[in-house]
């Protein structure tokens, strides 16, 4: 399985130069916990240039008691962002997340274009799925011989 095939399409997306108090409220109303940031590309795709997470307002601005008002998405984002290309597989990009310590990755076109966001909780539903459905072969297994052969 692919990144192409888990990843959401439509990631939610915030400029550099957008005031962190506007990310914040973006965060809140879409209920969300990360943003990806971006630039346009000559072709007006979206190019991913950093990340920002609800952790990253917390840990750089309200735990050091900046005032929000003051800073851009730009100030306090992290760059660059890790990608992982769609047509990667699911276990490469979860080794990654693993490596840095993060639950989520802009995912990427051929050309660096932004197409979606990969999340480790969209991964764990499908293992879930996958793992229900051998559990259900195993149990009916059960089933079906004892029917057969009571």
């Amino acid at each position: 399985m692919n990144v192409g095939q888990v990843c959401k399409r439509s990631p939610i997306t915030i400029r550099k130069s957008d005031e962190l108090t506007t990310a914040a409220r973006l965060m809140r109303d879409k209920h969300i916990g990360y943003l990806i940031v971006v630039e346009s590309n000559p072709d007006e795709t979206l190019r991913p240039v950093g990340v920002l997470s609800d952790r990253d307002i917390v840990v750089a601005v309200v735990a050091k008691d900046t005032d929000p008002r003051a800073l851009t998405v730009g100030d306090v984002m992290t760059t660059p962002p890790v990608v992982v290309a769609e047509g990667k597989p699911v276990s490469w990009a979860l080794k990654e997340m693993r490596r840095i310590g993060v639950r989520r990755l802009p995912v990427v076109g051929s050309a660096g274009q932004l197409v979606g966001v990969l999340a480790l909780d969209d991964v764990l539903n499908i293992l879930a799925g996958e793992l229900l459905d051998a559990a259900g072969s195993v149990r009916n297994e059960v089933l079906i011989e004892r029917s057969l052969r009571p």
